[in-house]
């Protein structure tokens, strides 16, 4: 069977298809020969999250793994980040994760990182593991003997690793909802209750590959008010929502209203240099201005990186940045080997609300009146880059432009950044103005009337 149809599965930060049409058995059991191979790994952790087909990748995988003498770890279903955790922690040579997230149901896909839980992406490794995968171009396995197996419970080192985050001594009782999508955070959520004194109000919380009530991606308007209704009518003090794999989580406050991710970087940010002064803090280029006003007043240093998990997590290394926050609701942290977590955030936002004694709605309130912003507004066009080009013409002329990722206009009120999809012919507009709400609105019709016009 030819391999070709599987290309189109390889992105430039992961494994993202179509099952079984481009991601299958076969390839993915190419998958693991070529990893062992190409990073020259003896000891791999292996994950799944929920989706129906993600048992049969995994076990493919493993296969492949283990036939060219890599000793696999497997730690079962769980979220990308115990992936993550495990792989560093344990010491191992590398980890896959076998996830499709908030992708339609058709689909799923890998998440790999080598040694450290460095990420594994299209300019490290991904392109060659690809080609090698796809032509089954493989050397024979030099040890003569498969790999062994073995099933791993991660869970109690993970909480423990979680629960260092907050100071458990100052935690109040609080209701929260939670609400996994049917994704993976529910076991996670289980673990943690005995820890914690919140209580926890369950939405679409079991796992079920099926996704009864839709593909957990919060991020989509129509997927929010279940949250958002369940925080109104239990009075709750706080939602909070995940995607399948649980690397984001979305909050809601006690109004059951949803709060922009940009808005918790800042907070974030600030909330990490109470405890390491004068440290560095990593940013996305599509909302800024929040974020670096509040890292300037806690005495930090905010450092701008291009979008993406790879570029993230290679800036936070190379600056030494104790926290990295996208907007996109990706949060990295030094402490958890840079990578991203979808747990962590909630549990310092809920540790800063018992401290202060305050609700989500009065700690966040101040920043998004004072940069309202327009959140990732996407348009599907023909041609992104003339597109691009016409609103740079139209919209420059007395601003600083930055091109760290896409196109980036900064006027003394408002500001924009413009950004071409690397896998679909998507323009991401975000905007964001200074206290004027009405400039703001204005600004988005200007920017969004050209591009729906092309």
């Amino acid at each position: 069977m030819s391999m070709e149809s599987s290309r189109k599965a390889f992105k430039a930060y992961d494994i993202r298809g179509r099952v079984p049409e481009e991601l299958n058995s076969e390839i993915a059991y190419r998958i693991g020969l070529a990893y062992a191979q190409l990073f020259k790994a003896s000891q791999v952790a292996i994950g799944r999250d929920v989706r129906q087909s993600s048992t049969m990748l995994a076990e493919a995988l493993t296969k492949g793994l283990m036939d060219e003498g890599c000793n696999v770890l497997d730690i079962g279903l769980c979220g990308t980040e115990q992936i993550y955790f495990a792989t560093d922690h344990y010491g191992l040579d590398g980890g896959i994760m076998v996830t499709a997230s908030h992708n339609p149901m058709n689909y799923n896909g890998m998440k790999l990182v080598r040694q450290g839980s460095r990420p594994i992406s299209g300019d490290s490794g991904l392109r060659e593991l690809e080609e090698k995968a796809i032509t089954g171009s493989f050397a024979e396995n030099k040890l003569g003997k498969p790999g062994q197996y073995k099933q791993h419970d991660c869970l109690p080192d993970y909480i423990n690793k979680l629960l260092s985050f907050v100071d458990l001594t100052i935690l109040k009782k609080l209701k929260v909802v939670v609400n996994p999508g049917n994704g993976c955070a529910g076991p996670i959520l289980d673990a943690l209750a005995s820890h914690l004194p919140f209580g926890f109000i369950q939405v679409n919380y079991s796992p079920d590959g099926s996704f009864p009530n839709g593909i957990p991606n919060p991020l989509l308007p129509e997927n929010r008010e279940s949250t958002a209704k369940a925080v109104r009518e239990t009075g709750a003090d706080v939602g909070i929502a995940w995607d399948g794999d649980f690397d984001r989580c979305f909050l809601f406050d006690e109004q059951g209203r949803f709060i922009e991710g940009y808005y918790i970087v800042g907070f974030l940010a600030q909330a990490f240099l109470r405890r390491f002064p004068g440290a560095k803090i990593i940013h996305d280029p599509r909302l800024t201005w929040n974020t670096i006003e509040m890292v300037q007043e806690a005495g930090g240093i905010a450092v701008q990186s291009k979008t993406g998990h790879a570029f993230i997590k290679e800036r936070m290394r190379l600056e030494d940045a104790v926290y990295g926050g996208e907007m996109s609701a990706h949060h990295y942290f030094r402490d958890f080997a840079y990578c991203d977590s979808g747990m962590i955030p909630w549990l310092l936002i809920l540790e800063a609300m018992c401290r202060d004694g305050k609700k989500l709605s009065e700690l966040i309130n101040e920043r998004m009146n004072k940069f309202p912003c327009s959140g990732e507004i996407n348009r599907r066009v023909l041609n992104p880059s003339t597109v691009m080009e016409i609103i740079e013409q139209q919209f420059s002329q007395g601003g600083k432009i930055d091109r760290t990722d896409g196109l980036s206009v900064e006027h003394d009120l408002w500001r924009f950044n413009l950004r071409m999809s690397n896998t679909e012919p998507l323009l991401r507009l975000n905007v964001e103005a200074r206290a004027d709400k009405e400039l703001l609105e204005k600004k988005i019709q200007e920017l969004l009337s050209i591009v729906d016009s092309m």
